[in-house]
């Protein structure tokens, strides 16, 4: 089965499933078509700004009120909210690890995700959690959603089918998707894929929304047609389910005699979407010098301060490297943001061995990186021509905020002991003599 999208980032998008479900003219009429109950969900407060006021009316077959039971609690031991800072005894330094083991045992996208680090505070609605997820099961009867936080879901190793409430979307490595915040979803595993995973970020302020362009202008990074809505869509299912929720960091469980994916039809501002990462359009230094990373965000959850974001989401696609006279690859630099990277394909530029796809690193705030010992040399004496990089696709996770180890992340047997060492041999070359370089 073809799944059908809506192309735009933040449109205000219409879809029935059956013909004539969805009001015309009002939303919430006195009796819906098909004995429908019309419902509104909103990701904003009534008063916000009309540029930032998000709700979507959905006509269901029961009331949302009729998913929820009585709740007992639920343990997820693995999955972690901010703040969350536990005396693992991992002394401060800049981090990598390998891919984390995929399961041995059957199991699912909730019970394979472990939070690697969190930053912020759940309470205010400010920082977020940086996840890995592997799971080789699906989410049959059960359902989930978070009223802390929107969740973009970045995969590395296979397939993804994420249906929610207002429609179905199929996601594959080099593509992404966001679930908005308190929106019911699942999640299964393409057809033919055994094993799944990927990252997950956690925003537990402001929704992702496009970066401005400044001097760019109208056109390339992330474009809006490239983002793809769900049409409505709806899980026949009248047998025992169970909907998961996570609330200020606690998880519970409640149990219900149907599937809570009733919607028949939507409209509004307030869904889920994807989009392709091969779609971005990179700009980039034409003549000399590398450009600041922030020429590579996808999306920003932003703060109140302005240019400072609570969360951007960066990536390192395929590119043309053409500057001239200039050091290629990112250079060495300290930051006031915390940077968590992931390699989803291929190979990152200023790493040539030990960052592998699937493999995450974390960079706290003001810590120095950047290329390692055999980067550096190969980018300081190779021929400076035109070369196109390929076969590649890195991204990050990158706040305002210090991001927190969980004690998951600490004693991870694919935590590489050596990461320092990459930069050993870096050493002095000053040599005053005028003139030499």
């Amino acid at each position: 089965m073809t799944l059908a999208y809506m192309p735009g980032f933040g449109n205000d998008f219409e879809t029935e499933s059956l013909p004539g479900a969805l009001p015309q003219g009002q939303n919430s009429p006195q009796k819906c078509n098909y004995g429908l109950y019309a419902e509104q969900l909103s990701g904003s407060p009534f008063t916000a700004p009309r540029g930032t006021n998000e709700r979507s009316w959905l006509y269901r077959m029961r009331p949302s009120v009729r998913h929820t039971r009585r709740f007992s609690s639920h343990d997820l031991p693995h999955w972690k909210t901010a703040p969350h800072i536990v005396p693992h005894g991992m002394p401060l330094g800049q981090l990598r690890w390998s891919p984390i083991p995929l399961p041995q045992e059957p199991t699912d996208f909730l019970a394979g995700l472990r939070t690697m680090a969190t930053a912020g505070d759940v309470y205010t609605q400010v920082g977020m959690a940086a996840h890995a997820y592997a799971f080789n099961a699906d989410m049959v009867d059960d359902h989930f959603f978070n009223a802390d936080a929107e969740l973009m879901i970045v995969p590395q190793l296979g397939g993804i089918r994420v249906a929610t409430e207002l429609g179905v979307m199929e996601v594959e490595p080099l593509e992404i998707c966001v679930v908005p915040r308190g929106m019911i979803f699942k999640v299964s595993r393409m057809g033919g894929v055994t094993e799944a995973r990927g990252y997950v970020c956690e925003n537990y302020g402001a929704k992702f929304t496009l970066p401005n362009r400044g001097p760019i202008g109208a056109n390339c990074l992330a474009n809006p047609r490239d983002f793809k809505t769900p049409v409505a869509a709806w899980e026949e299912k009248e047998t025992p389910c169970r909907v998961i929720v996570k609330w200020c960091g606690a998880f519970h469980a409640t149990e219900i005699g149907h599937s809570p994916l009733d919607v028949i039809a939507w409209h509004g501002n307030y869904a889920p979407y994807k989009y392709d990462l091969n779609t971005f359009s990179p700009v980039g230094a034409i003549l000399f010098d590398h450009p600041d990373p922030s020429i590579f965000t996808v999306l920003t959850a932003p703060s109140g301060e302005e240019g400072t974001a609570n969360i951007d989401f960066v990536i390192f696609p395929p590119r043309w490297m053409v500057a001239e006279h200039t050091f290629r690859p990112p250079w060495y630099h300290r930051n006031i943001m915390s940077e968590f990277m992931g390699l989803i394909h291929g190979r990152y530029d200023a790493k040539e061995e030990g960052f592998t796809p699937g493999g995450m690193s974390l960079h706290n705030m003001m810590l120095p990186h950047g290329p390692d010992l055999m980067g550096f040399e190969k980018a300081s004496n190779v021929e400076l021509k035109p070369v196109k990089l390929e076969d590649t696709m890195a991204f990050m996770f990158e706040t305002r905020f210090p991001q927190q180890l969980t004690q998951y992340a600490a004693s991870l047997e694919t935590l590489q002991d050596n990461y320092i060492d990459c930069w050993e041999g870096l050493d002095r070359k000053f040599d005053g003599t005028p003139g030499v370089k």
